[in-house]
């Protein structure tokens, strides 16, 4: 069993547990704000008052979530992309599995910034705090492409993990995944964008 075995499985698994759950679980919550501001900041303040949250936030979100980036990074610039020669459904798949990875790095690291770091420095998350990034048309973009991106490189991801943990074995159950991973990518998507656009204020 190579170095390279282990850190792909490694990767491929925390890209599911706990990288997807905690998607999922952030999308969730951050929908919240379609019920308005009250809702989501009693959300917010709820996540807060989790016992040990900043050790639980360090050790199953933000590490994995370094490994899972950096490793992706190092797998995206490695991969021989055979997109010009061979357009075939699964090359697009794989080609835009690298390149939404790249856009979500990009989109997360700035995310972190805006709002937990900017938590660090004393300034609260809240309702208030997303209407305010999401005031600017430019950034209202960079959000729903950032969360479709990530959305997709998660849920196209789910079929790669199927395949590579040997749960999707053979061409029918192959094809069966991907039409989970399609309807994965849509529900998520809709709740990314019913997020976002919640703060969106006219």
């Amino acid at each position: 069993m190579t170095k390279t075995f282990v850190n792909r499985r490694l990767h491929s698994l925390l890209g599911v547990v706990p990288i997807g759950l905690f998607l999922i679980e952030h999308l969730v919550a951050n929908a919240t704000a379609a019920g308005g501001p009250e809702k989501f900041n009693e959300t917010v303040a709820l996540i807060n008052k989790l016992p040990f949250v900043l050790f639980l936030e360090i050790v199953f979100i933000w590490l994995p979530i370094l490994f899972h980036a950096i490793y992706g990074v190092y797998i995206a610039f490695q991969a021989k992309n055979t997109l010009p020669r061979y357009g075939y459904f699964r090359n697009w798949m794989f080609y835009l599995q690298r390149v939404t990875g790249l856009i979500a790095f990009v989109y997360i690291a700035w995310h972190v910034w805006e709002t937990r770091v900017q938590a660090a420095f004393g300034q609260p998350v809240d309702f208030n705090m997303m209407a305010n990034i999401l005031s600017s048309p430019l950034m209202v973009v960079f959000y729903v492409i950032g969360v479709l991106s990530t959305v997709f490189h998660f849920s196209n991801g789910l079929w790669s993990f199927a395949v590579s943990w040997g749960i999707a074995i053979g061409p029918r159950a192959q094809r069966h995944m991907t039409y989970v991973s399609l309807v994965v990518f849509i529900l998520l998507s809709i709740v990314g964008l019913m997020a976002i656009f919640s703060f969106v204020t006219v």
